[in-house]
C-alpha cells in the first residue's frame, strides 16, 4: 500500500468486510504453491484459456481438477457464480509462467467495461488441470483504484524476456520482492531497488515524479505492517515474481488491528534489483483500514 494521502471516502463492502478471518484462512489452506515442474507451453495455453473464459463469461472452459480450489479475494467461491461469469472486454493482459512450481500468474485489465476491473489471477496446475485458482478482483472503492490509469501505464512497461545469460536466479528474484514486503514491518531493512524503479498501485504511478529515478521506496508507515500467507509465481525468463498475500497492521498502540486484506504484489527484477512493482488490493474495510 502507499504512503501518499490517497485514502478518500468509499462505500463499505460489507460482503467482504464482515467475513471472519477464520473463513479467510480456511479458504487459503488449499492455496499453497504447486510442487511439480511442467512445460511452459502448457502453462501458456492454460493462461490463454483463463483469459478467454473471462472475455467470454464461460468459466466452464477452465479445466479444473476434481476437488480443486477456486477463490476470489481470499474467499472460496463457486466458479459458476464468480467474476468469470461476466464477459469482460480485455483491454490488456500479461502472464508469467513458473515451470518449476507448475503455476501461472495473469494481470488482466478491463478498463472499457461499463464496470471496470483490474484482476490478478494465479493458477496452480497438475497433469494439465488447474488445482488452485485464485484472483484478487479490484474495482471502484478498492485501494486507489483506477483502471484507465493502470492500463495506460502497464501496457507501456517492458516486461519482455531477459537474455539467458543475464537472468537472475529464482532465489534472487524472490529475495528482492520479499525484501520490499519485509521492509513494511521493519523500515530499517534494506530493499534492492534499481535505478530507475517505479511503483504502480491502482491508478497511482510513482515514476511520473522522476522517470529515470528510483521512486519505489515507501518510507515508514504510521505503524508497521506484516504480511502473511505469501504465495509465489516466479518466472526467471522475464525476471518476474507475483506474490499473493494478506497483511495486517501490527498493533503498536495506534489503533485496532487491520484484518487480513487480499493483495497481489508483482515485481520485475533486473540484475537483482526491483525495476517495476505493481499492487492491486481489495479493501475489506472502508479505506483499507486507514
Amino acid at each position: 500500500m502507499k504512503s501518499e494521502s490517497e485514502w478518500g471516502s468509499r462505500p463499505s463492502k460489507l460482503a467482504r468486510g464482515t467475513i471472519k478471518c477464520s473463513i479467510i484462512l480456511a479458504g487459503m489452506t488449499a492455496a499453497t504453491n504447486a510442487q511439480a515442474a511442467c512445460e511452459r507451453g502448457m502453462l501458456r495455453q492454460l493462461a490463454a484459456t483463463y483469459v478467454e473464459a473471462q472475455s467470454t463469461g464461460q468459466p466452464a472452459i477452465v479445466p479444473l481438477a476434481a476437488e480443486s480450489y477456486y477463490g476470489e479475494n481470499n474467499l472460496p467461491v463457486d466458479i459458476a457464480a464468480g467474476i468469470l461469469t461476466q464477459a469482460l472486454p480485455v483491454d490488456f493482459t500479461r502472464s508469467f509462467y513458473d515451470t518449476e512450481q507448475c503455476a501461472t500468474f495473469t494481470e488482466l485489465v478491463s478498463a472499457t467495461n461499463a464496470h471496470p476491473y483490474v484482476i490478478h489471477t494465479r493458477m496452480e496446475v497438475s497433469d494439465g488441470e488447474v488445482t488452485v485458482m485464485e484472483s484478487v478482483v479490484t474495482d471502484e472503492g478498492d485501494w486507489v483504484f483506477g483502471a484507465d490509469a493502470h492500463l495506460a501505464q502497464t501496457q507501456v512497461e517492458n516486461w519482455g524476456e531477459i537474455p539467458a545469460g543475464q537472468r537472475d536466479t529464482r532465489e534472487s528474484i524472490q529475495a528482492a520482492a520479499d525484501a520490499y514486503l519485509d521492509n513494511w514491518g521493519n523500515p530499517e531493512l534494506p530493499v534492492p531497488h534499481g535505478t530507475p524503479c517505479a511503483r504502480l498501485e491502482g491508478r497511482i504511478y510513482t515514476g511520473s515524479r522522476d522517470p529515470e529515478g528510483q521512486t519505489c521506496t515507501m518510507g515508514a508507515f504510521p505503524q508497521p505492517i506484516e504480511t502473511g500467507s505469501r504465495r509465489y509465481v516466479i518466472d526467471e525468463t522475464v525476471g518476474a515474481v507475483s506474490i499473493f498475500h494478506n497483511f495486517s497492521w501490527i498493533d503498536a498502540g495506534l489503533g485496532p488491528y487491520h484484518p487480513g486484506t487480499p493483495t497481489s504484489q508483482t515485481f520485475r527484477v533486473e540484475g537483482g534489483m526491483n525495476r517495476y512493482i505493481h499492487e492491486v488490493t481489495a479493501c475489506t474495510t472502508p479505506k483499507c483500514g486507514r
